[in-house]
């Protein structure tokens, strides 16, 4: 029996781990490429020998998506492999059906064929959608357990958009690794918060190597999950929010479903701001599918340290990037406080959009009349400085993780809109955390 030939399809994230903990170094198997969606950029590029092992000297080439049928007739594909989220159910089964009419089984890899197992305990935060509150839900977390005295390493889901052969293991603790390491506005979104609170952050693209290196200074890993997916670690204890302003959907996207179904704590976030009929729904579905998980209910208030400043203001709304896109929200916690603190309006951005933040809009029209932060790479982040600067508005309003005058020059007064997880009610996470790790 000759090798099974594999496609993998992905988003340099999900699809590397995949790779590099079932099919690297597996002589039954024989990677021919992967493919790329969602992030700009990455397609035409080479998955590296040094991370591609023994079997692939001279690496793995990554083709855009739509390559997909002849990548699969070509090579004579058996198996695509999916292994990317914040995707719906029905654009999975879309992705099946492409590559079943080329010729391939499509394959879904599982937890318990791609968890690695820590030798110190693992707390993960994952989600059931992009922009539910996971961010601050692992602050929350991190928070709690350096109060009970643990040494936390947060290990956060891949970003890997630049060399790849500078990403293998990546540590962060302070701004100038943030510099050093040359990192795009969306890595810092998820990286600075964190270094603000003293927390030291590991990245990267190798997460067996990047968890034996983490495990040395923590007493407690704590799993920062990105999307939707599930966790690349075991974890002693997985926390998964929910969002009542999308009712229905930890039922109907991959894999966030996945993570309803296997949670122990269930954060249902944003009850301050949801309908109370939307959160009956997201109460139902959580008790149907997972009546096991202990489940705690929060809110996201926002903080503005001069909201008298936004009063009758014609405003510029700039919101977490992936949030609007690939999560399908349409507003966050800018238009929020806009709405709460008296604007007289909230400028459009599209008609002043250059470049990639133009084709942004036009690949998500349902993103509304915000602006969301792109920022893969430093060309990117310049079109977002000069579409930010084009639009006529008297402030902008930054409710991104990160202060965005750290990385680019605004011309207009700013104002920044943060968020916090607040818990409401019984049982908190404290007290679950302390029952578990005191």
């Amino acid at each position: 029996m000759g090798k099974d030939k594999v496609v993998i399809m992905g988003a340099a994230g999900r699809d590397f781990h995949n790779f590099n903990v079932y099919f690297r170094d597996n002589p039954a198997y024989d990677v021919v490429a992967f493919t790329a969606t969602q992030i700009p950029n990455i397609e035409q590029r080479t998955y590296p020998a040094v991370l591609a092992g023994s079997l692939y000297p001279k690496g793995i080439p990554i083709y855009p998506e739509a390559e997909l049928p002849r990548l699969v007739r070509e090579h004579q594909v058996n198996q695509v492999v999916f292994a990317y989220s914040d995707v719906s159910h029905e654009t999975v089964m879309d992705r099946a059906s492409i590559a079943l009419a080329a010729g391939a089984d499509l394959r879904l890899l599982g937890p318990r064929a791609t968890m690695l197992r820590s030798s110190k305990p693992v707390v993960a935060v994952c989600a059931v959608r992009t922009g539910s509150g996971k961010s601050q839900t692992t602050r929350a977390v991190a928070r709690i357990l350096k109060e009970m005295g643990k040494r936390v390493v947060v290990v956060r889901h891949p970003m890997p958009y630049g060399d790849l052969t500078k990403q293998v293991v990546q540590r962060f603790a302070s701004y100038d690794d943030l510099v050093k390491q040359e990192t795009t506005i969306e890595e810092r979104e998820e990286y600075e918060p964190h270094i603000n609170s003293g927390t030291v952050v590991y990245a990267g693209v190798d997460y067996e190597r990047i968890l034996r290196q983490a495990e040395t200074e923590a007493d407690i890993i704590l799993w920062d999950g990105g999307n939707n997916d599930f966790s690349f670690y075991v974890p002693d204890l997985l926390i998964v929010v929910v969002d009542p302003h999308r009712p229905g959907h930890e039922l109907s996207y991959y894999p966030g479903e996945i993570n309803l179904r296997m949670a122990d704590v269930i954060v249902i976030n944003k009850i301050d701001t949801a309908s109370e009929a939307n959160i009956n729904i997201v109460r139902t579905n959580v008790r149907n599918a997972n009546s096991r998980a202990a489940v705690v209910e929060a809110a996201s208030p926002i903080f503005v340290e001069a909201p008298e400043d936004i009063r009758n203001k014609r405003v510029l709304v700039v919101e977490d990037g992936p949030t609007l896109t690939h999560g399908g929200m349409s507003y966050g916690a800018g238009v929020v406080a806009a709405r709460r603190f008296g604007a007289s309006e909230i400028i459009d951005p599209r008609p002043y959009a250059v470049g990639s933040i133009k084709r942004t809009f036009e690949k998500y029209p349902n993103t509304g009349a915000v602006l969301p932060a792109m920022g893969y790479g430093e060309e990117q982040t310049k079109e977002l400085e000069a579409t930010i600067n084009a639009t006529p508005a008297d402030l902008v309003l930054i409710a991104t993780p990160i202060d965005l005058r750290r990385v680019m020059e605004i011309h207009h007064p700013t104002e920044r809109v943060r968020y916090e997880l607040q818990e409401i009610g019984q049982p908190t996470l404290t007290s679950i955390l302390r029952e578990k790790f005191a």
